[in-house]
Order: structure tokens, then sequence, then C-alpha cells
């Protein structure tokens, strides 16, 4: 198993999580977050706004499903631009459910 984390513009969470659906990825985790990368925010002007909004998506799927799930987030999520997100794959050595105790996914 692995878990897919990406941090991606707020404006494009429909788009995501549409695409994810529409290929089977309907678990997931949302957070709201603040960050930056390594242009270290945004300056306009003489104000620089060093902590932009985001969202973090999380998905444990299989491992032979981690690449779809990149591509389809890669393909949704991209405007283009500085600040568009990163992609995480981690692995996930075993998941058990709360409310049933059963191992796996």
């Amino acid at each position: 198993m692995e878990m897919v984390r990406a941090i991606i513009r707020p404006e494009k969470e429909k788009d995501v999580l549409w695409a994810l659906e529409q290929n089977g990825f309907v678990s997931v985790t949302k957070m709201h977050v603040f960050g930056r990368g390594k242009q270290k925010g945004i300056k306009v002007g003489d104000l620089v706004y060093d902590e932009l909004p985001k969202l973090e998506l999380m998905l444990v799927v299989e491992k032979k499903d981690a690449k779809k799930v990149c591509d389809i987030i890669q393909e949704n999520a991209v405007t283009g631009h500085i600040g568009d997100g990163k992609i995480f794959v981690l692995p996930v050595n075993n998941v058990y459910t709360v409310r049933t105790g059963a191992e796996g996914l």
C-alpha cells in the first residue's frame, strides 16, 4: 500500500476530487493547510505573503494504483504557475479500521 499526499491550490479541489472519484478513488482525507515552497511565498510590491492557503489531500491506495492517482492529481491540479503544489508518495505497512478492527484496505 502507498499513501499519496498532495498539496494543491484550494481552487482546484473540486476538479481533482471529481477526477479521482470518476476513476474509482473515492476514499480521501482533506485538510486546509498553510505553507510555502522554495520561492518563500509571493512578493507583491513591499508585501510578502509567506504563508499561502493550500489543500492537502491524503489517499491510501494499493501500490499498483499510486502512479495512476498521482497522474490524476497532476492532470487536474496544474495551472502552470508557481505554487501548484507537490505530491508525496510514502509506503504504508498496514491499515486498521477503528470501528471493526479489520486489517488491510
